[in-house]
C-alpha cells in the first residue's frame, strides 16, 4: 500500500486497503482463490471479487466505497459477464468468503453468523 498521505481522502485509502486485503485472501495459504482463477482471461474475475469484497468490507466498517478507480475495470468485467452469466454470483460468493476470512482473522463475527 502506498502511504496514506498519497491518497486524496481517508475513505480512498481504506477502500484501496480493503480491495488489496481481499486480494490477499486469495493466496494458497488462505482461500486459494488466485490459483483457481490464475489465467489472464479470468483476471477480471479476481478484480471483480476484490471490488465486491472491498464494498462488503466498507459496509461492515462504515467506510463509503470509492468507485472512481472501478471504471478502469468495467470493460473487462463486462466481457467476463458476457461469457458467464453467473460470474457476478460466483464473484459475490468468493468476495463473501474473503470478507468472512478477514473478519474471522480480525476476531469479528460475520453478518451470517451474527
Amino acid at each position: 500500500m502506498p502511504p496514506i498521505g498519497t491518497f486524496f481522502s481517508a475513505s480512498g485509502y481504506y477502500g484501496t486497503l480493503a480491495h488489496e486485503l481481499t486480494h490477499w485472501t486469495g493466496a494458497d495459504a488462505r482461500l486459494a482463490r488466485i490459483r483457481r482463477f490464475a489465467d489472464r482471461k479470468t483476471y477480471a474475475f479476481e478484480e471483480l471479487v476484490a471490488e465486491i469484497g472491498a464494498c462488503m468490507l466498507g459496509v461492515r466498517l462504515g467506510v463509503e466505497p470509492q468507485f472512481d478507480q472501478s471504471g478502469d475495470y468495467v470493460e473487462s468485467w463486462l466481457a467476463a459477464l458476457k461469457e458467464d452469466k453467473r460470474a457476478i454470483f460466483r464473484a459475490a460468493s468468493e468476495a463473501q468468503k474473503a470478507v468472512d476470512f478477514i473478519m474471522a482473522r480480525a476476531g469479528k463475527e460475520t453478518e451470517a453468523a451474527a
